[in-house]
Formats: C-alpha cells, sequence, structure tokens
C-alpha cells in the first residue's frame, strides 16, 4: 500500500478523467490521497472529491503563498472559516515562494505564521512549500516550534545539509518525480536520508516523474517514486511501501 502525500487531482487538470485516475491509482496501490487546498477557488473542487471518495481522499485546508496578495487576509478568512466547519488532517498548502514574486514577501510571511498557529490550535500537521526560501521559512519554524508543531518539507530539493536542519527539526521530507530526474542530484541527497525520515508524493498534475515527464502528473505514478527510492536504499519496493505509509499514517492521522 502506498499513500500519496500530496496531489492537486481535484484541479480542473483532471475535469475530463478524474474517476479513471482514481481508479488507476487504486490499481497500482495507492489507496490513499491526500489533497492540499490552494485558496478559496480550489475548495469546492477538492471537498466534492472529498465527498464522492471519502474512502480515498484525505482533505488539508490551507493558503498556498503564491495565491497571497492584496486580498491575503480574506483568504486566510476562508482558512479559518472552514477550519471551523468540517474535519480535516492538515494545514497546507502552506509556506513562502520567492520564485515567482518577491512583492508579497511580508503578507507571505504573516499568512505563513498565521497558518502555523492554526496548526498548533487544532493540532495538525503542516505541508510547507519551499521554493527560493529555505532559510525563511526554516527560520521561522525554528522561532514557532513546539511538540504540537510537526509536518513535512512538500517536495524537498535541498541540500543533505538543509535536509538535517528539517529532520533535526523532527519534520518528515516529502520526496516527489524530481528525485527520478538524471541531472536534479536529488538522488544523491535521498539516498543519505533514513527513509524513516521520508514521505511519498506525487505533486499532480506536476513534476512527473521519469518515465512520463513531460506529460501530466497523477497519483498511479506514486510507483515510480517509490521504485527509485527504493534502488538508491538498496531496499524492496514493499519496503519502502511499509516504512513510507506508516511515516504518512502517523504524520497525518489516517
Amino acid at each position: 500500500m502506498l499513500i500519496d502525500t500530496h496531489s492537486h487531482i481535484y484541479s480542473t487538470d483532471f475535469i475530463h478523467d478524474l474517476d479513471e485516475v482514481i481508479q488507476r491509482a487504486y490499481s497500482n496501490d495507492v489507496r490513499k490521497i491526500i489533497l492540499p487546498n490552494i485558496d478559496s477557488s480550489s475548495v469546492k473542487n477538492l471537498l466534492n472529491l472529498v465527498d464522492t471518495y471519502p474512502h480515498i481522499c484525505i482533505p488539508l485546508m490551507g493558503l498556498h503563498p503564491t495565491s497571497v496578495n492584496q486580498d491575503y487576509m480574506e483568504e486566510l478568512q476562508v482558512v479559518d472559516y472552514w477550519l471551523k466547519k468540517r474535519k480535516f488532517y492538515g494545514i497546507g498548502e502552506i509556506g513562502i515562494d520567492l520564485y515567482w514574486d518577491k512583492s508579497f514577501l511580508d503578507e507571505q510571511t504573516f499568512a505563513f505564521r498565521h497558518q502555523l498557529e492554526l496548526a498548533k490550535q487544532y493540532q495538525l500537521p503542516v505541508v510547507v512549500h519551499v521554493r527560493d526560501s529555505f532559510d525563511e521559512v526554516y527560520n521561522i519554524l525554528l522561532e514557532v516550534k513546539d511538540e504540537n508543531l510537526h509536518g513535512v518539507f512538500h517536495s524537498f530539493s535541498g541540500t543533505i545539509e538543509q535536509a538535517t536542519l528539517v529532520t533535526d527539526l523532527g519534520f518528515k521530507i516529502g520526496v516527489g518525480g524530481v528525485v527520478t530526474f538524471k541531472k536534479s542530484g536529488l538522488n544523491e541527497v535521498i539516498k543519505q536520508i533514513d527513509p524513516s525520515h521520508l514521505i511519498l508524493e506525487t505533486d499532480s498534475p506536476y513534476l512527473t516523474p521519469i518515465p512520463f515527464r513531460g506529460k501530466r502528473n497523477e497519483s498511479s505514478y506514486l510507483i515510480y517514486i517509490a521504485q527509485k527510492i527504493a534502488d538508491l536504499h538498496q531496499m524492496t519496493v514493499g519496503e519502502i511501501a511499509k516504512i513510507t505509509t506508516e511515516n504518512a499514517r502517523k504524520l497525518f492521522g489516517i
């Protein structure tokens, strides 16, 4: 059994074949799919998918850093509203993204801190988005970390030194399709990280692993990520599946 800990299959990229995508995932032993939210515009599709496949799809609630702009306070109110209204298994996708736009760094920082406090309040894990912002994100987490705050660095692509900082915080490392890319260098990092710190993700429809790179990603492709990690650690796919599934179960309480 595998758990895709990060997937956006509720997006419009899957509007024409969503049922088939779910079935292919299930057929490839992906039995749970965790769905981080993006912003107010994605909530309806996300919750509709969860209500259609409640035994497979696991909802998270949060505001993605690239959706933080002038109306970020209204967006945060949406997050607050839904957390009070129904059950979620984590706060995400949250963090800081300085790749696309640095002009809203203050607002992103405020939104990140606010959602970290929500995670503590509700005792939920956080799914952290880091892009060109490791130091900013790490320093905030170091400042606010306590026994009620835990989570994962989603789509990790950093150095072994950064990975060690993450695991020393007690956070997991989310590994996706980038680990299969020949020139990414991530394989050399993941090879040095004990699987007890890892969880698997696709980030569908993005970051499609080899051999499907360049096409739309989907949760059924998680098996290729598991196979790559198994190869790196000279273990079987079954062993990696067992370890990472248990890691995900404990983290998200499923």
